[in-house]
């Protein structure tokens, strides 16, 4: 039941559709400079496969009998629909084999996928179908050319600007991002920009035509660059209906609307394709974030085994104190602060696994007052262990007294990403004197400035021009991310990273101070 609704709708839809283009008739025939039904008959083949044939071909006879009342005989517009379903029915199925149903046209590959069969198969239909009317001596003397053109702009048009709007509208995906993109207040915007350009570009009242018909591109360029393909599906479809009613209320000829029908192509061409850019962009860096957030985590991971095992050594010492009063018989205010203890140190330990799992879902960040020596001292723990058995001089210099709101566990990751560049380009340089050392000061304006520095090469011009490229790295088992995740956490956090150029390696980090934050 479900089937034949669907089929029924189909046909309903297309013949309202072929009537309402039906204008400017040449020959009183189906060739007129927009025709936006078979847009609707590609779509419906490509989502229904061979089940939607008979369909079609049905729905494209009774649509010669209905919408033009058979201006030849019946035999001749009943071969000439054929040879007309005919051809969309080979189109479809071409399209079919290159076009995945996932598919929304949103990048350029499916675009071109999509656009030159449309431009070659719509080609071919309107040869075939005009020789065919030539054969039957439908067509007047000399009338094939000019029927091949217009035949040609119209299918080719039609389904052009018309096609992408029915395949979104045809999955659930794209429904959901139509409407979307719809329901944004600029969506009016562009809307009412198109009806004030189409008012300039033809000049109502003064009978000057088109020849500021480019101010249309102002609204397909502004909604495919805020919106994607969705907006340029919208805008190209509306600024279609508007470009013909204004050409049926002027009384334009049918000349004049294919040329603008030309011109209307290139409009949605454009917002298409500047669309299919936008939304790749957007793709692209949505699956960087993705990937900048787990490599985060990773990292996120050395510090979370480092924040673990102090609670949970802490919880093993608890226990243990605990096993020992209860084997005395202890009751008293020892095994209850015994058990006390184990409470804090577990929320401690939970309270560092929850903070590391919102990062996994969410890049969420949970800023807190926190003092700078503490997360200092929590970074460079480790490097002086390695400073010691590396022979490298680790100098850590006077610590500002500050307290910053803060991401505990990020800015460690921050600062043990640069420590461990430092220490790595201190061990490849070949240098007499083997430093690293880290300072700290307060700048005016209330930040505080951290400066990691080694003897190392240092940063080239052409290094630091793309030191914060994502999977650019001078290590061989590098990821290329390091700093780049560094340097994602230092804005979230309100501050700036940079690597000076300079003979041995600089690189500097502010953090604004904390307003509450008491310093000497």
């Amino acid at each position: 039941m479900n089937t034949l609704f669907l089929h029924l709708g189909f046909a309903l839809l297309y013949i309202a559709l072929d009537a309402a283009s039906f204008i400017h008739p040449l020959h009183d025939l189906n060739i007129t400079p927009w025709n936006p039904a078979p847009a609707l008959g590609l779509v419906f083949l490509l989502r229904q496969g061979s089940a939607g044939w008979l369909s079609l071909i049905g729905t494209v006879v009774l649509s010669e009998w209905v919408v033009r009342g058979i201006p030849q005989s019946w035999w001749s517009s009943l071969v000439s629909a054929l040879i007309l379903s005919g051809g969309y029915i080979a189109l479809g199925e071409f399209l079919r084999r290159r076009l995945e149903p996932s598919n929304l046209l949103n990048d350029r590959t499916s675009l071109l996928t999509w656009i030159l069969p449309i431009a070659g198969g719509t080609l071919l239909i309107s040869l075939l179908y005009l020789t065919t009317l030539d054969i039957l001596g439908v067509l007047p003397a000399n009338g094939w050319q000019a029927g091949v053109l217009q035949f040609w702009v119209g299918d080719g048009v039609g389904i052009t600007v018309a096609m992408p709007l029915f395949w979104w509208l045809s999955s659930e995906r794209g429904r959901i991002l139509l409407k979307s993109s719809i329901l944004r207040w600029e969506t009016l915007g562009y809307a009412s920009l198109s009806l004030f350009a189409l008012w300039i570009a033809f000049d109502f009242g003064d009978g000057n035509g088109f020849k500021l018909f480019y101010l249309l591109f102002l609204p397909i360029v502004w909604a495919s660059a805020r919106q994607g393909m969705a907006g340029a599906i919208i805008s190209a479809f509306l600024l279609q209906i508007e470009v013909i009613a204004a050409v049926q209320i002027l009384s334009h000829s049918a000349v004049t609307l294919a040329e603008l029908q030309i011109l209307s192509l290139a409009m949605a061409l454009i917002g298409f394709f500047i669309g299919s850019v936008v939304d790749e962009q957007r793709r692209t860096s949505d699956e960087l974030k993705q990937t900048l957030r787990l490599a985060a985590a990773g990292e996120m991971a050395g510090a979370l085994a480092h924040e673990l095992n102090q609670p949970l050594t802490a919880l093993a010492a608890y226990a243990s104190a605990c096993e020992t009063l209860l084997e005395r018989g202890e009751q008293g205010e020892r095994l209850n602060a015994a058990i006390r203890g184990m409470l804090l140190e577990s929320g401690r330990a939970g309270e560092v696994v929850r903070r590391l799992r919102d990062f996994f879902r969410t890049g969420a960040t949970k800023l807190e007052p926190v003092r700078l020596p503490e997360i200092i001292d929590q970074a460079i723990r480790n490097y002086r262990e390695k400073a010691t058995a590396q022979r490298i001089a680790f100098n850590v210099g006077n610590v500002a007294e500050v307290t910053l709101l803060a991401d505990r566990l990020q800015l460690e990751v921050v600062l043990r990403n640069l420590l461990a560049n430092a220490f790595d380009a201190v061990g490849q340089a070949d240098c007499v004197q083997r430093t690293v050392s880290l300072n700290s000061e307060i700048l005016p304006g209330a930040r505080v400035s951290i400066v990691i520095e080694d003897s190392g090469t240092g940063l080239s011009d052409k290094m630091a021009a793309s030191l914060f490229e994502p999977f650019l790295s001078s290590k061989s088992s590098g990821l290329g991310l390091g700093l780049v995740i560094s340097r994602a956490i230092v804005d979230t956090h309100g501050g700036k990273l940079w690597g000076e150029v300079a003979n041995h390696g600089i690189f500097k980090l502010v953090l604004p101070i904390h307003e509450s934050s008491k310093h000497v």
